[in-house]
Parts: structure tokens; sequence; C-alpha cells
């Protein structure tokens, strides 16, 4: 019988130590112990390391101290060392070399060397970490990555030259404010960002500081580095290479993220080119957001400003923060008064409409309108603390001055339009609402393509007759063949065909530069509004007179600006920007007050009000070639101020068509 195999017992595989033999289980764990805390104290930072530092020389000194007391060495001018004289003196050789050099004795010499030497190499090895340190954060900081700490700021999303234009006018906004912020997260490097900041605006910036932050606006996790959750309004500036709105879709959804702005904390100020994208938009940034259809207000400004003389200085007064705005104010001790009497309650605001409690905005009101309590009165003015109204009319109207209403008929206009892009289309059916019956529009375009658009077109309008032709806007022959003398607005459009944005801004400016030539030799007398698509072009044009207006997207910025300080300006800016609304006319003076008679503006505000429209201004056609003093275009007068209009001179007015 086979005597049972005897299993051998298995002991654990040996382990390599760098131990030395003699060395004990528990001391090797008390250094593994103190290895894995240096080590997780080096991988948090420099704080964590200084900290180690500071306890290793307190060691050392403290070493040096008892060494100095356990064996009695001393000074040879001193009789003994205390615990506290041999620490004060081993602390004096770590902190300076050069006290050893006047050490006597070699055992304490010997002793203090050692604490010397300790010292150095944790004084040197603290130097590097905090250089270390302050260099990374200095990289840091430049970099743009720490978090925004600040609340009540206004924040910019996005990079692009509209993101200076907005600066400038929240700058100009925030005059009254005290410490004003203005946060801009762009996918870009900090410092560039900074440095265009300073060479565009220079001081226009004024006490309103700006700090940049280098991110995608497009990331949750980056978009908590601007702190959204606690601004003021967010700003979304669309990139000058996307044209489908795709930046502002992916923008609106991480804003809507609950972890980095919760609904209803603010609001979202931002820009669409196509209107289809509009309902996903809405659906996105829900009653947060205020959207603004690029390519239809430019098309409603075009409209509006091509066919009335110095129209374009008005909106530009009110779509910049320097000068006239527009605001509400609330006016309890007007309750029960009619909107005729609201009109005179103020010296240096022009009321223009009312805001209800429940939101809803009403321009140009009828005279007999009642303000209820709770009703904003929406006013022109310079500041917010001008819409204040007085306890009594300010200026009594002169009624003998006002001219008794009469039928007024237009005669029919005649406009050419130069270059055709997706804006066309809305600008044509714009200006079908305003012209008077038996108007007419040419269209000349460099694209033989668009041409049968054109004629679908034609067939829709019901005031305008439109005829088309196809031929190279830049040459002037084919301008002086259009018989410019006839004509009395023209408008020069981007070409939708060209190889970029700045080839279509070249072919406008040489379109642009005929035209002025040309009317300048032939004395021609018509209005020219010519589209850029690069708002820095603008500079290159400059405009000559009221009658030559550059519209491009900069207007889109100046309002993304005013609604980004009061979300309700939407409303009131679309109200006055649609044919089918009140709108901005300048009509004749003769047709309100009596000619060459000086007479409060009160008078003026008082006709306007017979006639079923609001009173905002005028215009004197003396100063009408007068950059100086805005082409002779004076917005929100005081009532109680004389004025004298004459023949040529223009009544500014909100009206229904």
């Amino acid at each position: 019988m086979t005597a049972p195999a005897v299993r051998a017992r298995r002991r654990p595989p040996a382990t390599v130590s760098d131990e030395p033999r003699g060395v004990s289980r528990r001391s090797r764990s008390t250094r593994l112990r103190l290895a894995y805390a240096l080590d997780r104290s080096l991988s948090r930072g420099p704080v964590a390391l200084i900290g180690w530092l500071a306890l290793l020389s307190a060691a050392v000194v403290m070493t040096g101290a008892a060494a100095l007391v356990l064996l009695g060495l001393r000074p040879a001018d001193a009789e003994s060392l205390g615990v506290a004289e041999a620490t004060w003196q081993a602390l004096m050789r770590a902190l300076d070399a050069g006290a050893v050099g006047a050490d006597v004795g070699w055992p304490f010499r010997a002793v203090m060397l050692l604490v010397t030497i300790g010292g150095l190499f944790i004084l040197s090895t603290l130097i590097g970490v905090l250089t270390t340190g302050i260099e990374g954060r200095l990289e840091q900081l430049r970099k743009g990555r720490s978090v925004v700490v600040e609340d009540g700021h206004s924040l910019i999303l996005g990079w692009s030259p509209k993101a200076l234009v907005i600066l400038a006018e929240l700058a100009v906004a925030n005059e009254n404010r005290s410490r004003p912020k203005v946060v801009v997260l762009a996918d870009r490097d900090k410092v560039e960002m900074e440095d265009e900041i300073r060479e565009q605006l220079g001081d226009q910036l004024g006490h309103t500081r700006v700090i940049c932050r280098s991110g995608r606006p497009t990331s949750i996790a980056d978009l908590a580095i601007a702190s959204p959750a606690t601004a003021r309004s967010i700003v979304v500036v669309t990139p000058e290479d996307d044209h489908d709105d795709r930046f502002v879709l992916r923008a609106l959804l991480a804003l809507g993220d609950p972890s980095v702005r919760p609904r209803g904390c603010n609001h979202i100020v931002a820009t669409l080119e196509d209107p289809a994208n509009r309902e996903v938009a809405e659906i996105i940034g829900g009653g947060d957001v205020r959207l603004l259809d690029v390519g239809d207000l430019i098309a409603r400004i075009t409209a509006q400003t091509c066919r009335q003389s110095g129209l374009s200085v008005v909106i530009h007064e009110l779509l910049d923060f320097d000068g006239d705005e527009i605001y509400f104010a609330p006016a309890p001790s007007l309750d029960g008064r009619s909107w005729g009497e609201v009109l005179l309650a103020y010296e240096g605001a022009s009321p223009i409409g009312l805001r209800r409690p429940d939101g809803t905005i009403t321009l140009n009101p009828a005279a007999d309108t009642v303000m209820a309590a709770g009703d904003d009165v929406i006013a022109i003015a310079a500041d917010d603390d001008r819409v204040i109204p007085a306890s009594a009319p300010v200026a009594t109207p002169v009624e003998d001055h006002v001219v008794a209403v009469e039928p007024v008929t237009s005669p029919p206009e005649r406009t050419l339009v130069l270059g055709w892009n997706d804006r066309g289309t809305v600008l044509l059916r714009n200006l079908d609402a305003y012209v008077p019956h038996g108007s007419t529009v040419h269209v000349v375009s460099n694209d033989v393509d668009v041409q049968p658009a054109l004629a679908d077109l034609a067939a829709e309008l019901n005031t305008l007759a439109l005829t088309a032709g196809t031929a190279d806007i830049t040459r002037r022959a084919v301008l002086e063949a259009l018989d410019l003398a006839r004509m009395d607005h023209v408008i020069i459009l981007a070409d939708a065909g060209a190889e970029s944005r700045d080839a279509a801004d070249t072919d406008t400016m040489i379109t642009l530069l005929h035209l002025r030539d040309l009317a300048g030799r032939t004395d021609a007398r018509f209005a020219v509004v010519t589209e850029v698509l690069d708002s820095r072009n603008r500079e290159l044009l400059r405009t000559t007179s009221a009658d030559d207006f550059i519209v491009s997207e900069r207007l889109i910025s100046l309002l993304m600006s005013q609604v980004s300080e009061a979300p309700d300006l939407q409303t009131v800016f679309a109200q006055l920007f649609d044919p089918s609304g009140s709108e901005i006319y300048l009509r004749p003076a003769e047709q309100y007050v009596l000619p060459d008679l000086s007479t409060p503006f009160s008078t003026v505000v008082a006709a306007a009000s017979a006639r079923g429209e609001t009173a905002i201004g005028y215009r004197l056609i003396a100063r009408a070639d007068d950059p100086a003093a805005a082409y002779g275009v004076v917005v929100n007068p005081p009532r109680s101020g004389e004025v004298r209009l004459g023949a040529g001179d223009r009544v500014i007015v909100l009206a229904d068509g």
C-alpha cells in the first residue's frame, strides 16, 4: 500500500525590497506611509509642498537645537545654551548661511554647518517651488481658464467684429452703473482678445471692466467658467463663418443645461440667419431667449430708410446708447390721464407708447386712450432718470399755430435695386407695403439665374411694378445707361454669387463710388442705401450725407445691445420696423404748424396728436448737409423749447402708414 503523498505548504512569493536587513516591518510601513503622503502632496501642487518644506525646516532647526543642548555645545562667548537660545541659534544658521563663519569651536561649528546645509537645501527648494507655482498660475491666467467669480455681469458668448460693437455699446449703457463688468467667452486665445479690444476700443470702455476667458460656448464644461447663472444678460454672437445657425442652436442647448444656468434667471439674445430655425431655437430657449432675424431686419430697415431722407439718422439715434434711447418707466401719477395728456406731461422725454401689466406693448395709441394702474410709459430719453412726468403740462400748445388736418396724396416713387441676394425678396415685399400705387422698381443683377424668381415675385406685388435686367453693375457704362436722374431711391445689395464676403463688398464699393461720382456730375438727387456684409468695410465707405446710408450687421449688433439691456425692446423695434404697425416718418412741417413762426415744440406734439400720430422730433433742411449737426435731425427736443419750422423742414412722427 502506497503511502499518501505529503502536500507541501505553499509559501508566499518572495518580494523584492530596498530595505536593508534588520529594518522592522513597522519601520518599513511608517516609511511607506510617509512616502505616499509626500507623493500625494506633490500631486496636489505647490501649496502642499510648501507645507512639507515648513515641517522639514522645523525638524532641521529642532534637531540642531537638541544637539546643542544635549551635547552641551555653545559659542565661545556664551556660558551655556538653554532650549530657547539653542533654537534661535539653529534658526539663524538655517536662514543665513553667512552666520556660520563667525562660529568658534569645531564641535559647535560642525553642528551649525549641518543646520546651515539643511537650511540652504530647504530655502533653495522653496524658491523653486514658489517660482514654478507663480509661473504656472500666470500661465493658467494667460490661458483664460480660471472661473469668473463675478455676478450681475453682461456675458458675451462667441467672437466676431459684432462683439466689439456690443462691447462699446454696453460700456456707454453702463456709465451710470457702479463697477460694471462684461465677460467674454470665446474659442480664442485670451490675450489675443484682450489685445484686439484694447486696440479697437481704447478708452471707449470707460470704467467698464472686460474679463476675457477662453473656451467653447457650446461646451457645458467651458460655459461654467463664465458663470452664466449669475449674469444679468447673455448675448450669443455668431462667428463670421457660421451661416447656418449651428453655433447659436448648440450654444442655446448648452445654456439650457440646469447645471450651467437655471431657467428664468436671466435672458438670452441671439440672432438667426435662417428664419426656419426660429421654431427649434424657441423650443430650446423657451421664454428666456430673444431671437433676432438678421436678414428680415436688415431688409425692413433698408425698405424704410431708402424712402425718407434723414430716417437713417433717427434709427441710429434710437439704436445706439450714445444719445437718446427708448426706456420703460412707471408713471403712477398719470393714472387716469388720456394719451393726449401724457404726451405733454414730460419735458425731457418723448412718450411713444404704453406697456400694459400683462406685457402687451402698444405704440402710438389713440389720443383718448386712458392710462391704467400698472401701465408703463415707453419713452425716448437721454437716460432713464429723465422719464419723470411733471405735475402739470410743461408747455401749453399754441392752438393758432396748428394747421388744419387735410388729406395728403403722395406721388409714385421710382426705385432702382442694384445687385440681388436672399434679402431682396423681403425688401421688395416691405417696399410694396410702403410706396403709393403706380410706383416702380427696377432690379439689375449680375446673375441671370435670379430672373425667374424675380418674375414670380413681380406677380405677388400689389403697388410696385417690377422690372428686371442682367448686367455688370460695377461697370460705369451700365450705370450711366440707367437714367439715374429719374430715380428717387437707389439700393445696392451685396452680390450673393460673389466668391467671398470681401469680394461682394469690393463690388459694392465700386458701384457706390460710381454712383456718388455720377450724382455729383449730373446733380441727381436720389437716396442711396448700401448693404455691406462685413462691418469692418463700413469704415472704408463712410456716409457722406443723410441720404447715403450704409446698412451692415453693425445695426444688428446695436439692436442686440439694446435688447440685452431691456428684453421688451425686441417687441418695440419689431413694431417700428413692421409695415403693418406704427413706423417712423419724416413728414413736411407745413402739414402740422404754420411756417416760419416760433412756437414751443408742444404745439407740434399737439398737431401730430390731432392726426393720430406721435411727434418725437424734427429735421431742419438748412442743416441737412452738416454731419456735426446730425444732418439737421433733432430727436426728443424739450416740449417747452421754441422751434421755427419752414419750407423743406420735416416733423418726425410715429404713424400708421
